[in-house]
């Protein structure tokens, strides 16, 4: 008998242990080398354990378990013959790509697809806890399976209240331990809260210029760009080349010093079902919309998929959170530290307004700064967010690092 262990990986510095969240494969299973066999839950990220060869799998660490990072989560006996009946190895994304360009008489299903709508054993978790049905999500897995990824994606994109479950009237209740990134951001925000002289400030402003703008060239952009122009990719430009004029909002506090930054690396609050994640935009101050969009659409789907790493999160200098998707009109958005400030979007409301001494109507979107007064004074603050205004309201003055072509032209 040769025997192999499976160690916790690393899901980064300053982590020294992990839960076992969830077992895709059950004791004594046969595994294929680099098939996915447990969900680990870290205090930032959700990771994958995957096989390191085939045989015959031996659980060690329990589902719910927490294990040391480098502590053994299983063996693999590689000394084990395949069994007979046993399903093949999961087929992978580029594999089944591959597939699709033979005649759709040769394409067969592979052994392990599920009936269509069925979900896998980890979507269908995610389901119970969640309570999704299958009526609710549609399977882009092998045969039509449903994967955690597509229970993600329709969480994201919210359900239609017509296919919601009806309550049944039962009076019960349930209890489940909280994952260590739920914990770990419940002690982030009470430390900010009780560690910062935190303070927000609002404004509001006319998205009607963005949104002519975006319908007038979405369809050449996407055609030209592969990718979608949506609000985020402005809002995220304005911000940057706001921070450049008021490096304080992009500044932090360490050692009882203020460290300025001569980049942009804005964080980009993403909601999933386990917890709130903030994957970074690097050098966003670099970027046109084009490489914003397509930096937060890849960032969002490994969040959806839990792909996401934890370096991928990791050293971010300014946050914008968008609760306008799930309705939210106001809002006082909490710090992510060690940052110093973080946007807040909100939702977009038609409302009348003065102009030239005209009521109009006008599509108004309300945005909040939350601040630390220690760094940041409100001169700054507020001059800061006029400013992130003036870009939105016109578009042209990104160009310019927030002038007018007028004021570029004079030297002003």
């Amino acid at each position: 008998m040769s025997k192999i262990e499976v160690k916790v990986p690393s899901p980064g510095e300053s982590i020294s242990e992990v839960i076992i969240a969830n077992w895709l494969v059950k004791n004594g299973d046969y595994v294929e080398n680099g098939q996915v066999m447990a969900e680990i839950d870290s205090d930032k990220a959700t990771l994958e354990l995957a096989a390191e060869a085939s045989g015959v799998i031996e659980i060690i660490a329990q589902a719910g378990d927490t294990v040391p990072v480098g502590g053994v989560a299983c063996t693999i006996d590689t000394s084990a013959a395949r069994p007979a009946g046993a399903p093949a190895a999961p087929v992978k994304k580029e594999e089944i790509k591959a597939t699709t360009a033979a005649p759709k008489s040769e394409v067969t299903a592979p052994a392990t697809s599920y009936a269509a709508g069925t979900p896998s054993p980890a979507a269908a978790k995610l389901m119970a806890e969640q309570g999704v049905t299958a009526a609710q999500v549609a399977g882009t897995g092998p045969g039509g399976r449903i994967t955690k990824g597509d229970v993600l994606a329709a969480m994201a994109g919210g359900f239609d209240t017509a296919s919601v479950v009806k309550h049944s009237g039962e009076r019960t209740e349930r209890r489940e331990k909280m994952t260590n990134l739920r914990k770990k951001i419940s002690e982030r925000l009470v430390s900010v809260k009780n560690n910062t002289a935190m303070l927000t400030t609002f404004n509001e402003v006319n998205m009607k210029p963005i949104m002519d703008l975006r319908a007038k060239y979405k369809d050449v952009f996407k055609e030209k760009h592969g990718v979608g122009l949506g609000f985020m990719s402005f809002f995220t430009k304005a911000c940057a080349e706001a921070l450049f004029a008021f490096p304080a909002v992009n500044a932090r506090i360490e050692n009882g010093e203020i460290v300025y930054h001569d980049y942009t690396d804005i964080g980009i609050a993403v909601s999933s079902p386990k917890g709130l994640m903030v994957p970074i935009v690097r050098n966003a101050e670099m970027m046109g919309l084009a490489d914003i969009e397509r930096n937060i659409g890849n960032l969002a789907k490994k969040v959806r998929d839990g792909k996401i790493t934890v370096d991928e999160m990791q050293g971010g200098t300014f946050t914008i959170t968008n609760g306008g998707v799930f309705g939210s009109m106001l809002s006082t958005p909490i710090i992510n530290p060690p940052q110093s400030a973080i946007l807040g979007m909100h939702n977009i409301v038609e409302r009348p307004v003065a102009e030239n001494g005209q009521v109009v109507i006008r599509p108004i979107m309300y945005v909040a700064l939350s601040y630390d007064h220690r760094i940041i004074d409100g001169r700054e603050s507020v001059s800061f967010l006029v400013k992130v205004k003036d870009m939105l309201e016109n578009p042209e003055r990104m160009l310019f690092s927030g002038k007018s072509a007028e004021e570029v032209l004079l030297g002003l």
